[in-house]
């Protein structure tokens, strides 16, 4: 058990664009991250990391990884990111420098590591599946063989990154098409690290949302630009106009976990 404090700040869903003008979803992604970057450069604690849980940008071309580089090299921490649905490992690989880590594998086409901080563990796992159950995700047989090999009973503190949603949400649109088609298979393959484990965060659903299953908790970061609406009752994708982009930023701590969800304002 680490005696030690660390902070990190979770973005996901930025969407950028190959172009500053570019919209989606009624907002203009660009200065909503540029906005994201100054906050987490001026927070009154500066987190030792922060990472990226996924869709980086919307569409995987170099123009949009070129302006997303831009940006997101500004932050004054090391950086790290998840493979989104919207992404692809090989661009991610080649545009966005990381902090130090452990590859799991030296496939360009997998973005999977670990890496450790102040005695805390750190798994990031690659769910992008093939185009076609797209915008669902699906762990490979050598994914959930990592997992099994990390997620054992003993060992130091856990945490877990993941783009996609493991468990049902609740809601029947999310359910039919956004989650992890394996993430049964995925919490079992937790459950006997349960003791070890601080979260398993996760983007994609475009809300702040927590979901407590077995002891395990999974906890989504909402877009850093524009957000879906997740009632029960919705079968077709809704968006929530009135909600701010946000951002979390996690205390890990010898005996507890704290998550702070923060919105922030648009830039003009």
């Amino acid at each position: 058990m680490s005696d030690e404090i660390i902070y990190f700040a979770i973005i996901s869903d930025t969407h950028i664009g190959p172009t500053a003008d570019y919209s989606r979803h009624g907002h203009t992604p660009l200065p909503c991250a540029q906005k994201l970057v100054e906050v987490i450069n001026n927070l009154p604690v500066k987190p030792d990391f922060v990472i990226h849980t996924g869709d980086i940008v919307t569409d995987p071309d170099p123009a949009s990884y070129q302006l997303a580089a831009s940006v997101l090299s500004q932050i004054k921490a090391p950086v790290y990111y998840v493979n989104g649905n919207h992404d692809t490992a090989r661009d991610i690989h080649t545009y966005l420098p990381m902090g130090p880590k452990d590859d799991v594998s030296d496939d360009l086409d997998i973005l999977s590591y670990t890496f450790d901080v102040k005695g805390y563990r750190f798994l990031v796992l690659d769910a992008r599946g093939p185009d076609e159950i797209d915008p669902h995700g699906l762990l490979s047989e050598a994914q959930l063989d990592l997992v099994r090999r990390e997620a054992q009973p003993d060992g130091p503190p856990l945490t877990v990154f993941i783009h996609y949603p493991v468990l049902p949400l609740n809601s029947i649109w999310m359910d039919a098409y956004m989650l992890v088609i394996n993430g049964a298979e995925l919490h079992q393959a937790l459950l006997p690290a349960r003791d070890r484990l601080r979260g398993i965060f996760h983007g994609h659903v475009h809300q702040n949302m927590q979901t407590l299953q077995d002891g395990i908790l999974y906890v989504a970061t909402a877009s850093a630009f524009s957000q879906f609406s997740a009632w029960p009752n919705d079968v077709v994708t809704g968006f929530d106009p009135d909600q701010l982009p946000a951002y979390s930023f996690v205390h890990l701590m010898p005996e507890q976990t704290i998550i702070h969800q923060h919105t922030f304002p648009r830039r003009p």
